[in-house]
C-alpha cells in the first residue's frame, strides 16, 4: 500500500484537516486518528453512542487520546494489505517508531466489550513517546470521574466505563478525574501496548496487554480473510478494496444496519449551517450500499442488510421512513449540544429531521436492491415477497405526489430522479413478479403506472431548450442525482439521457469531473463525491465507456493524494483541495465500487 507522508503538521483552530483522518472500527464503533497520533472522535461502545472522545467538534474541550512523540517528527502511515489495521511510522532526529493500531475483534467476531489496542514498536535509535487521555464529557452530559481498579485506572463517564491497560514501561505521570499523561520510551526492538477497553451499562472485563497485543493479529487475519474473498475489480481493483473496507467500518454487526456515516455535524462548507447527524440507517444509503456488497461478492454482509431492512421496515407496519436507527428505532428529532464546531462551524446537531421527510424515491431503492439481491443468489422469504408487492402497491398510488427528493430539500417538488426512481420500483415489481418471486396479481398495473410515469416524465421533467431531464417539473435547473438513474436512461431514450450527462457535466463539474449536487448549490458546499462517480458508472452502462475511464482516472488522482488513505468524506473542495462533510461516508465508497464494477464488466447497460 501507498505511504501517506507528513511533517509535522500544525493544526488550525485546534483543528486537524478532515481529509487528513485514518478511521480503525470494528463493525460497531469508528475511532478517527489524526496524523498527529490523536483519536479525535470515537463514540463508544457504538457508533450512534454519544462520543467518548469527540475534539474534532470541539477543539478546546473535547476529548481525545494521543499517542506520539513529542520531538518534531516526520511520518508516514497506510493500512495493512487487504485490513483495516493501521500503520503508521514517526521518525525524529533521534530515532524511528511503528506504531499498529486496531479496534479489535476475533475470529469468531466482535469481542463483548470495545477494545482499542495501539503498539509502538521501537525501529531504531530511542524515542520519547507521550500519552494523553482525556475523556470527553458527552457533549456536557457528564462529568467524568476517576478511580483505580486493581491498580489500573479506571474512568466513569455517565454510565460508560473506560479503563486503560498499559504495559510495564508506561511511566503514568498525571492521573486525575480529567486527564492521564504518560511516557515511555523505545528502543530498537522495543515493544509497548496502550490500550483502552470499554463498556457501557456491564461489568467490564479486564484483558491482559499481551492478550490485547495477539489480538490486533488476530483483527488483522479476519480482515484479510474477508478482503481476500472479494471479487476482482481489475484495474481499480486496489482502491475498490480499500472502500469495500471503509464501507465494513458501517456495518453494524449487532444488527446489520449500515449507517451512512461514522460522525455528526462535519460542515459541507465551514461557517455553513448544513452540518448533519449520518449515524443512522438510510433506506436509500443502505440499499446503495447492499448493491456495492453484491457486486464486491459479500453474499453474507448483503443477506443481513437486506434482512435487517425488510424487517425493520415490516416492524414500523410497511411504511417507509427515510432513516431509523442502528437498532431499527425512530431516529431522535435534532438537538443541538453546546459544542463549537468544527472550526467554530455550527450548529452540531443530534438526530436528524429528515426521519419524517417524504422521500418517493425509497420505492426505486428498495425494489431495485431486492432483485438485485435475488440475482445474487438468494431467495425470498414469504414475508419479504408480500412486502414487496405492498411496497410497490403503494408506489403505484403515491408517484403523483411532491417530495422531498434525495437531496432532502425542504421545498418539495416534482423531482425528476424521484420519477424515475418510482418508474425503477414498478419495472423492478413486473419483473420480479414475471420470475415468480413476488405474488403477480397487480402486474397489469404495475405495468400500466409504469408506463404513466414515463409519459410524465418525457412531457413534464425534459427540457428542450437545456436538452436535459431537469431537477424539477418546471425548472431548468440540472441535478447530477439523474444519473444515479441512468438504467431508466438506458431503457426509455438512451440519446435523451446521454445528451443530460453531457449537461451535467458541463454546469455542475464546470466542464471537470468533481461535481456539484444540483444548480447553484457550490454556493453552499463543495462537490459531492458519490456523483462524481454515478457519472462514471452512467457513462460506462451507456456504452461511452472510454469516456467514463478517463473520468474514473481524474477524480481518483484528485481524490487520492496528498496524505489521505481512501478514508472520503461525502465532500471535496476543487478549490482549496480539502474535504469536507461526514466520514467515512457511505455514498462516497460505495459509488466508487459501483463505478469500478460497471468499468470492469463486459457487458454495460445490462444491469439495474
Amino acid at each position: 500500500m501507498k505511504n501517506m507522508t507528513w511533517d509535522s503538521p500544525a493544526r488550525e483552530k485546534g483543528y486537524a484537516g478532515l481529509g487528513d483522518y485514518a478511521a480503525i472500527g470494528e463493525g460497531r464503533s469508528v475511532a478517527l486518528i489524526a496524523p498527529d497520533g490523536a483519536i479525535d472522535w470515537w463514540c463508544a461502545p457504538n457508533l450512534d453512542s454519544p462520543p467518548l472522545f469527540d475534539r474534532i467538534l470541539d477543539a478546546s474541550n473535547g476529548g481525545y487520546f494521543q499517542v506520539a512523540p513529542t520531538a518534531p517528527w516526520r511520518m508516514q502511515r497506510h493500512y495493512r494489505e487487504n485490513s483495516n489495521v493501521l500503520e503508521t511510522r514517526y521518525q525524529t532526529d533521534s530515532g524511528e517508531v511503528l506504531i499498529t493500531e486496531s479496534l479489535n475483534s476475533t475470529l469468531a467476531g466482535r469481542l463483548p466489550w470495545n477494545e482499542l489496542a495501539r503498539r509502538v514498536e521501537g525501529v531504531s535509535g530511542e524515542v520519547e513517546i507521550q500519552v494523553i487521555f482525556q475523556p470527553g464529557t458527552r457533549a456536557e452530559t457528564c462529568s467524568p470521574w476517576h478511580n483505580k481498579v486493581n491498580g489500573h485506572p479506571l474512568w466513569h463517564i455517565g454510565e460508560l466505563m473506560a479503563m486503560l491497560r498499559l504495559t510495564d514501561d508506561v511511566r503514568i505521570e498525571q492521573c486525575d478525574d480529567v486527564r492521564l499523561t504518560a511516557t515511555f520510551t523505545t528502543s530498537p526492538a522495543s515493544r509497548s501496548l496502550v490500550a483502552l477497553v470499554t463498556t457501557e451499562r456491564e461489568p467490564l472485563a479486564i484483558p491482559a496487554p499481551e492478550k490485547i497485543d495477539e489480538r490486533i493479529e488476530t483483527s488483522h487475519t479476519a480482515w484479510r480473510d474477508w478482503a481476500d474473498g472479494l471479487a476482482d475489480h481489475g484495474r481499480y481493483d486496489s482502491h475498490v478494496r480499500r472502500s469495500a473496507l471503509a464501507l465494513k467500518f458501517l456495518w453494524y454487526s449487532p444488527t446489520g444496519a449500515l449507517a451512512a456515516a461514522a460522525t455528526s455535524s462535519l460542515p459541507e462548507k465551514l461557517g455553513n449551517d448544513k452540518n448533519y447527524d449520518y449515524r443512522y440507517a438510510w433506506i436509500r444509503d443502505a440499499c446503495l450500499i447492499i448493491k456495492a456488497f453484491v457486486y464486491l461478492g459479500s453474499l453474507e454482509d448483503c443477506k443481513a442488510a437486506f434482512s435487517w431492512l425488510s424487517n425493520t421496515i415490516r416492524r414500523h407496519d410497511g411504511g417507509l421512513r427515510a432513516c431509523y436507527t442502528l437498532e431499527g428505532g425512530q431516529v431522535p428529532e435534532e438537538r443541538n449540544p453546546p459544542l463549537e464546531g468544527y472550526q467554530g462551524t455550527q450548529p452540531v446537531r443530534v438526530g436528524n429531521n429528515a426521519r419524517d421527510q417524504v422521500q418517493i424515491s425509497m420505492y426505486g431503492d428498495m425494489l431495485a436492491t431486492a432483485r438485485l439481491f435475488i440475482r445474487a443468489g438468494h431467495v425470498l422469504d414469504l414475508s419479504t415477497s408480500r412486502l414487496l408487492g405492498k411496497l410497490a402497491n403503494h408506489c403505484a398510488d403515491s408517484w403523483r405526489q411532491k417530495d422531498s427528493g434525495i437531496w432532502e430539500l425542504p421545498e418539495e417538488q416534482h423531482y425528476t430522479h424521484s420519477k424515475m426512481a418510482c418508474w425503477l420500483a414498478l419495472d423492478q415489481a413486473v419483473k420480479l413478479a414475471e420470475d415468480s418471486h413476488i405474488e403477480p396479481t397487480w402486474v397489469g398495473r404495475w405495468e400500466r403506472e409504469r408506463d404513466r410515469i414515463r409519459d410524465w416524465i418525457e412531457t413534464h421533467c425534459w427540457s428542450e431548450q437545456r436538452q436535459a431531464y431537469t431537477f424539477y417539473a418546471g425548472t431548468e435547473r440540472l441535478d447530477a442525482a439523474v444519473a444515479l438513474t441512468h438504467y431508466y436512461g438506458s431503457k426509455v431514450n438512451p440519446q435523451r439521457m446521454l445528451s443530460t450527462l453531457t449537461q451535467i457535466r458541463e454546469e455542475l463539474g464546470r466542464g471537470g469531473v468533481m461535481l456539484y449536487r444540483y444548480s447553484d448549490v457550490e454556493k453552499e458546499e463543495a462537490t459531492f463525491v458519490a456523483c462524481s462517480f454515478w457519472m462514471v458508472e452512467a457513462l460506462a452502462e451507456l456504452g461511452e465507456r472510454e469516456a467514463a475511464q478517463r473520468a474514473m482516472d481524474e477524480i481518483l488522482e484528485q481524490l487520492c493524494q496528498r496524505g489521505n488513505v481512501e478514508i472520503f468524506n461525502e465532500m471535496f473542495d476543487i478549490h482549496t483541495q480539502n474535504w469536507l462533510g461526514n466520514m467515512p461516508q457511505g455514498l462516497s465508497h460505495l459509488s466508487l465500487v459501483c463505478a469500478a464494477n460497471a468499468l470492469a464488466d463486459a457487458n454495460p447497460g445490462h444491469r439495474v
